[in-house]
C-alpha cells in the first residue's frame, strides 16, 4: 500500500487536490524512468518524473518491481486512468461496482472488479513474480483491514492539510506495523515503509 501523504496523514484536500504532494517529483534534477518520452503527463503541467539523486535512487527499484496497481474508481475517474499508460507497472485492476467505460483505451490492461480481494487475486496473477501496489485511500483501507497488505510505504512531504482524503480513508479499528526498516530522506519528502505486523 502506497502513497505521497501530508504529515496529517492526507493524500488529497477535500476537493482531490494534491497540492504540494507531487512537487518532489518533478522539482530534481534526475529522472525516475530511463527515457523521458513518456507519452502521458502524469504531473498535469507538461514535465517529466524528476526527483533528487536520493529519492530517484528508492524510487526506481520500487517503480521497476512493481507489476500491478489496484486502485479504487474514484481515482481512476479523477485522472481518466492515466489515459491506459500507469506511472509504474504494466496493468491496473479498479475495484468499482461499475465496468470499465465502454470504448475506453481497449489495448490498455485494466481490469474492473467490485470485490478488493478479488482485485489483489487477479492482481497478483497479473504481476507474477513482481509486486501489487495498492494505492492508499478507502479502498486501499479496505484491503489492508482484509489483511492483504503486507507493506505500508508513505512518501512524507512536509505539509499539513488539516482535513481531506485520508492516507487510510476509513479504516475503523487499529492496525499494528513494524518499525519502519525503509527511511529515506529525499529533497521535501521523507520515504518510510513499515512491514505490517502479523
Amino acid at each position: 500500500m502506497h502513497n505521497v501523504v501530508s504529515v496529517d496523514g492526507f493524500i488529497a484536500d477535500d476537493n482531490d487536490d494534491v497540492g504540494p504532494l507531487h512537487e518532489w517529483y518533478f522539482s530534481g534534477d534526475t529522472p525516475i524512468t530511463e527515457s523521458n518520452d513518456q507519452q502521458y503527463d502524469h504531473s498535469g503541467v507538461g514535465s517529466p518524473f524528476k526527483v533528487s539523486r536520493v529519492s530517484a535512487a528508492y524510487v526506481r527499484p520500487m517503480w521497476d518491481g512493481i507489476g500491478a496497481i489496484v486502485m479504487g474508481r474514484h481515482l481512476f475517474d479523477l485522472v481518466n486512468g492515466w489515459e491506459g499508460q500507469p506511472p509504474a507497472g504494466d496493468h491496473v485492476v479498479v475495484v468499482s461496482h461499475r465496468p470499465k467505460p465502454e470504448g475506453w483505451h481497449p489495448e490498455a490492461s485494466y481490469h474492473f472488479l467490485d470485490d478488493p480481494a478479488a482485485a489483489i487475486d487477479k492482481a497478483k496473477a497479473l504481476a507474477g513474480e513482481r509486486d501489487v501496489a495498492v494505492n492508499a485511500g478507502d479502498v486501499g483501507s479496505q484491503i489492508l483491514a482484509a489483511g492483504l497488505v503486507d507493506e505500508v510505504a508513505m512518501d512524507l512531504v512536509p505539509v499539513v492539510f488539516g482535513s481531506g482524503k485520508r492516507y487510510f480513508g476509513s479504516i475503523d479499528r487499529q492496525q499494528l506495523l513494524e518499525d519502519p526498516h525503509v527511511v529515506i530522506q529525499g529533497d521535501r519528502v521523507l520515504h518510510l515503509r513499515f512491514k505490517v505486523r502479523r
